[in-house]
């Protein structure tokens, strides 16, 4: 996806995510973040959009520290106010990187074309799943177009699950000992498919080139829900996804895989 598209995206799941946090109220429960409220998600969301920003806006040689979650759950505006809060800490992304200059030079913390390509697709993504989130606070699971869908698997797998934070890690202190195994991502219909190999505790993702090499377990579905499953924000009978193969592999690498906003 070209830096105008996922910009789009941001702006368009922004909007949606508002609109569906309207719809519940506050203090309605988020299932997939429990125990956060709808007030909650704004919040996080919206500490989330402005610190992007400041990456754009002040283009730091290191990634800025953000607030303790703590912090951003309890900060923002008050209750009254938090709505059109979030929603123009989310037009003022949307607006800066939409005026940002390709050149831009920001810190970033994964590998992208260019940082502003990083950080729009990145809040896109960010966004987009919120924006599920507010979805299913009353009781709906949204659906995303395939190309996004695919765009979002692949920033999952490519970038979250080869970065060295995200080894898998044993319920004590430190790597999975004895957990290995290959898994397979495809997403029907857009010919996208991943390979995640995980060994001696560490992850080595990329795109499958070969089709008909082995793999231990394989999840494969549309894409929309095979995004939603991987972001854990659907079970598979909901997304329609199928896995086959060993699933303890699968639960290998969602032990390993954990995504914070930075």
């Amino acid at each position: 996806m070209e830096i105008a598209e996922h910009i789009d995206a941001l702006q368009l799941y922004g909007g949606l995510l508002a609109d569906a946090a309207e719809r519940a109220g506050l203090d309605a429960a988020v299932p997939p973040c429990a125990p956060w409220q709808v007030k909650d998600l704004l919040r996080h969301t919206g500490h989330v959009h402005r610190w992007a920003a400041q990456h754009i806006t002040e283009r730091p040689a290191k990634v800025l520290d953000g607030p303790p979650e703590e912090e951003m759950l309890s900060g923002g505006a008050p209750d009254g106010e938090l709505i059109a809060w979030f929603r123009d800490g989310h037009a003022a992304l949307v607006k800066v990187l939409s005026a940002a200059d390709p050149g831009l030079q920001t810190a970033t913390f994964m590998d992208a074309p260019t940082p502003l390509a990083f950080w729009a697709r990145r809040q896109a993504h960010e966004t987009a799943i919120h924006r599920a989130d507010a979805e299913l606070s009353i009781g709906k699971l949204p659906g995303f177009p395939a190309s996004f869908a695919a765009d979002g698997i692949d920033e999952l797998i490519m970038g979250f699950g080869r970065r060295r934070k995200y080894r898998s890690r044993a319920a004590d202190d430190g790597a999975l000992t004895g957990g290995e195994g290959v898994l397979r991502v495809l997403a029907a219909g857009t010919g996208a498919t991943w390979r995640a190999e995980v060994r001696d505790g560490r992850i080595q993702a990329q795109p499958e080139s070969n089709p008909s090499a082995s793999a231990d377990c394989t999840v494969s579905g549309p894409a929309s829900g095979v995004y939603l499953f991987l972001w854990n924000r659907a079970n598979a009978a909901e997304a329609d996804v199928t896995i086959t193969g060993n699933p303890d592999v699968l639960a290998l690498w969602q032990s390993g895989v954990r995504v914070s906003w930075a």
